[in-house]
């Protein structure tokens, strides 16, 4: 994947670890949002070890929004309507997955090996982790899916690469969403378990948003999911 598909955007932040990096994680923002926003999150993940994973936080490009009345933001894709997963801007969702695509790519370029890499996001970002994950030719680590739900599930039976028929999944989501039903995960959960994807599945009492709770299950898989890899 060429690096064309980062041109214009906004080096990503990055973190790095205390020891010399053999794991990386590419987290994706959500609406709204920047790169900048997990940037706590990986600082609490830092505190219970993987002393050896970076982490990279990139930046959507700016565009108009139309269901928030057009307004320029950094979102990953358009959304046309409240039903989020039937009226995501498919060409956007594309668009955005060659550039998770990219991300992974560059970190693999580092000399991170494939099956060391995991993609993440959190509402669109998380979105796009879905979309892009399970159509790399090349297996990685795993895909960690936070308050969001999956985008053209449809076309998923059809396009997804056999490479990551077996990757681990962490959806997680609050029950108490405003923003992105937590029904429309479970939609997504049961479209992944249809396909023959085994999916760990956390729900908190929560609203749009990440609690401690949800940081702690997050470094269990981390460790889980990187380990002997």
């Amino acid at each position: 994947m060429s690096a064309a598909a980062l041109a214009g955007l906004d080096p990503p932040v990055a973190i790095e670890p205390s020891e010399p990096a053999t794991a990386a994680v590419v987290w994706l923002h959500g609406l709204g949002a920047d790169g900048h926003d997990f940037e706590p999150v990986a600082a609490e993940l830092r505190r219970g070890g993987l002393d050896d994973v970076r982490y990279v936080f990139p930046h959507a490009p700016v565009r108009p929004v139309t269901i928030n009345g057009g307004m320029a933001m950094r979102a990953w894709y358009d959304i046309a309507g409240p039903e989020l997963d039937r009226r995501a801007d498919e060409e956007g969702v594309r668009e955005s997955s060659g550039v998770a695509r990219a991300l992974v790519d560059e970190q693999i370029a580092r000399g991170i090996a494939p099956r060391r890499v995991i993609l993440a996001g959190f509402s669109q970002g998380g979105a796009i982790a879905l979309y892009a994950g399970l159509r790399f030719p090349f297996r990685i680590a795993g895909i960690l899916a936070l308050s969001t739900y999956l985008p053209a599930a449809k076309s998923l039976a059809a396009q997804a690469h056999d490479a990551n028929r077996d990757v681990p999944i962490f959806l997680a989501h609050g029950s108490q969403d405003p923003v992105i039903a937590l029904a429309l995960s479970e939609r997504s959960r049961a479209a992944l378990a249809d396909l023959g994807y085994v999916v760990e599945v956390h729900t908190y009492p929560m609203p749009h948003s990440v609690c401690a709770e949800e940081i702690r299950d997050i470094a269990n898989w981390l460790h889980r999911v990187l380990a002997h890899r």
